[in-house]
């Protein structure tokens, strides 16, 4: 048994829990892990945050905001924050990615629309960490550094790399100019579960931020782990724009944003592109790989469509990186 787990124990031990078994329940991409534990017919799901790498405080706060306005965040049972062990409800094993289908996907991408113009329009967002310009170029860059340079051994030379700098610069611009409101900033069909009563689920919320308007939209629609024809993608967004008009978030027109949503989309991709490599090389967690493939093909759309981004097109081009990559799955 690991150290962690042995901690975890005793901790559990201490509140009075006996005769309970605990099962492995998921793991993200980051050092948290989440155990399910059955205990008098009942279950819980326990959270293991080690302090030294991961916060549990901002989990909890943002948790107690969701359930607030009624969003369905787990409820913490128990807490202990110095040794990063959190006690929560239950919500059961079926995910968003698990059921999905061309015809549950209306109904499950409404619920999920809904609960982002909740978090839009109801959440505080004065303590949270602003989505800057530093955190958005950080964030693109891991593309170069973690993708490029070390899974693929590319290093750019310097037209390429006034291509890339000019890309970026365009994406940052584009996250920038839109209504900076809350964003839960990793919402999609693996943190979301479905429920019976007050759908979705909303897990894994903890480094929201305040940032651009369409993020969570695109995380939602073009999921880094399931994909939709472009043509019922763009209706989609189309519908949640009619919601954000209505609530004032925005006055651009409908063509404005398509535009923020599909150019939101790239940034964001290159993000998970750059830390699903990471997560190979650093982490040992290989299987990440095989959702390379489908985002990178999100950016090739998206640039080949969209003029500002005709120098990512041709470097995409240039550095045959579907073929590279498909060569390492």
């Amino acid at each position: 048994m690991s150290e962690r787990k042995v901690l975890m124990t005793i901790w559990l031990n201490q509140l009075g829990y006996q005769d309970y078994e605990l099962t492995m329940a998921s793991e993200d991409a980051s050092f948290r892990r989440y155990f399910r534990m059955h205990c008098d017919g009942e279950t819980f799901i326990v959270m293991d945050a080690p302090p030294e790498k991961e916060s549990c405080e901002t989990f909890v706060a943002i948790a107690k905001q969701f359930r607030s306005i009624r969003l369905s965040a787990p409820e913490i049972l128990k807490a202990d924050m110095s040794q990063g062990f959190l006690l929560m409800t239950d919500f059961g094993d079926t995910l968003y990615l698990d059921i999905l289908t061309q015809e549950s996907h209306a109904s499950l991408y409404g619920d999920a629309m809904l609960a982002i113009l909740q978090m839009q329009t109801k959440l505080d967002t004065s303590k949270l960490p602003v989505y800057n310009e530093q955190l958005l170029v950080e964030e693109m860059d891991l593309f170069q550094e973690w993708f490029l340079n070390h899974l693929l051994g590319i290093e750019l030379n310097q037209q390429q790399q006034t291509m890339w700098q000019t890309s970026k610069d365009l994406l940052l611009q584009n996250a920038l100019e839109q209504p900076q409101i809350f964003v839960h900033r990793d919402f999609h069909s693996r943190n979301l579960m479905k429920l019976e009563n007050n759908n979705p689920g909303i897990l894994d919320f903890q480094d929201a931020v305040k940032g651009p308007l369409t993020y969570d939209l695109v995380s939602l629609l073009r999921d880094c782990y399931i994909d939709w024809p472009q043509p019922r993608v763009d209706q989609l967004a189309i519908e949640y724009y009619e919601f954000v008009k209505l609530k004032e978030l925005t006055d651009v027109t409908v063509v404005k944003f398509l535009r923020w949503f599909n150019l939101m989309g790239v940034q964001r991709h290159l993000k998970a592109i750059g830390i699903f490599s990471r997560l190979k090389i650093r982490d040992g967690k290989k299987q990440f790989l095989a959702d390379i493939p489908r985002t990178l093909e999100y950016i090739r759309q998206v640039s080949s469509d969209e003029m500002s981004m005709a120098g990512l097109y041709t470097l995409l081009n240039e550095l045959g990186l579907s073929y590279r990559i498909k060569s390492l799955l």
